[in-house]
């Protein structure tokens, strides 16, 4: 009998602006754009940040494969969340169709969705206009409390907490639920009950994390958004099966989001801060959630032969320490074969002999895991990571 297997793709998770800094590198600087593949196939596109060029760009790659019909979840009409509209190059192939489903604002009324699509393509802010895309495109409104199928999956849309109005989506398919809860401010009693209806038993419950709990008790009152802090509350109440922590702050570096990452962890047993590249399968073998980060966010690689010794943390929450070799290095990371399961994103201390002018060195290294696969020896891992310092 075949098991139903869902896949969610994270392709942008930054907040409010995208981000070319250097040290956001590891998260990713795109703004929010996810993709779920249901089991029955079914594509859902969950906002359309800069992300959303990235997935279009791999959509339009050789054997990238594509549903007949996608179906795109816009939570509001910010602009973090609708500016890849424009560059999202399936849009315009005429054999393609594509459902939008938003909600009436009250500041532009009905057809708000296609009429936030006209604007940004109007002269003089862009250079062609909707006339330009040849794909089908249907528009249809939601409304907090709205349900609806989409083949085997039922999507249950809620109001949350953020100005102008935005809408949480859960997404129940055979394979699991996938609750996608961004920008939301907690405090108000109604929609915070709102959210603890998208976050309940879900097994991926993905919360704005923007705003650490400090800022969101004072400087960032008001703004919109929450906190790693309030997610895991949420969670924990919600029995949630695991935290994403997401659209992270554009001015969080990767070490500001290690920080959240570990803190949050503390508190709420299966956290992941979402990474662009990040892949999460449901349904497979086993009670927990499988994550991984694709190769594509790592370094070009060269054959090599360290002897190392590695210290973390593993999956369980128990410290390790062991002797392996080094191999496939880079100038940004490498690729280490372990007999214990490390935590994804977590940090690993690693210690490299190297040949120097006065014999062997050791190099001392902060590693970050980005990457777990099944290694080539019996009974190990192999276990890619960046190094952080």
């Amino acid at each position: 009998m075949t098991v139903p297997i869902a896949k969610l793709s994270f392709w942008g998770v930054r907040g409010s602006t995208p981000t070319v800094d250097p040290a956001t590198w590891r998260y990713g600087g795109n703004t929010p754009c996810l993709e779920l593949i249901a089991p029955d196939g079914t594509q859902f596109i969950l906002d359309c940040g800069t992300g959303l060029r990235m997935l279009g760009s791999r959509w339009a790659a050789p054997n990238g494969g594509k549903a007949p019909e996608t179906h795109i979840l816009v939570t509001h009409y910010h602009w973090d969340h609708i500016q890849g509209i424009p560059f999202f190059s399936p849009l315009y192939v005429e054999n393609n169709e594509f459902h939008f489903y938003s909600f009436r604002s009250k500041y532009l009324g009905r057809d708000s969705l296609k009429q936030v699509f006209e604007a940004q393509m109007a002269l003089p802010y862009f250079p062609v206009d909707m006339s330009a895309m040849s794909a089908k495109r249907k528009f249809k409104e939601v409304d907090g409390g709205d349900s609806f199928k989409v083949g085997e999956n039922k999507v249950t849309a809620r109001w949350l907490n953020h100005p102008q109005g935005c809408l949480g989506f859960r997404v129940e398919t055979p394979a699991g639920t996938v609750a996608y809860a961004t920008d939301n401010e907690p405090g108000d009693a109604k929609l915070d009950e709102n959210l603890r209806e998208l976050a309940a038993g879900a097994d991926i419950f993905i919360n704005d994390a923007q705003f650490t709990p400090e800022q969101l008790e004072t400087t960032r009152k008001g703004w919109g958004h929450s906190s790693w802090l309030e997610g895991t509350k949420v969670a924990r109440q919600m029995e949630a099966k695991t935290l994403v922590l997401f659209h992270h702050d554009p001015d969080s570096t990767d070490r500001m989001v290690d920080s959240i990452l570990r803190q949050a962890r503390e508190e709420f047993g299966s956290v992941f801060a979402a990474s662009e590249g990040m892949v999460i399968t449901l349904g497979a073998p086993g009670d927990k959630v499988q994550a991984h980060m694709p190769g594509t966010r790592t370094a070009l690689r060269r054959e090599a032969q360290f002897h190392a010794k590695v210290c973390g943390v593993t999956e369980s929450g128990k410290d390790f320490e062991e002797e392996t070799m080094v191999r496939d290095v880079s100038l940004q990371g490498a690729l280490i074969s372990l007999k214990h399961l490390p935590r994804l994103q977590s940090e690993l201390q690693v210690t490299m002999e190297a040949p120097g002018a006065d014999g062997v060195q050791a190099m001392n290294l902060r590693g970050y895991v980005v990457r777990i696969d099944t290694g080539t020896e019996k009974g190990h891992v192999a276990v890619g990571v960046v190094f952080t310092d």
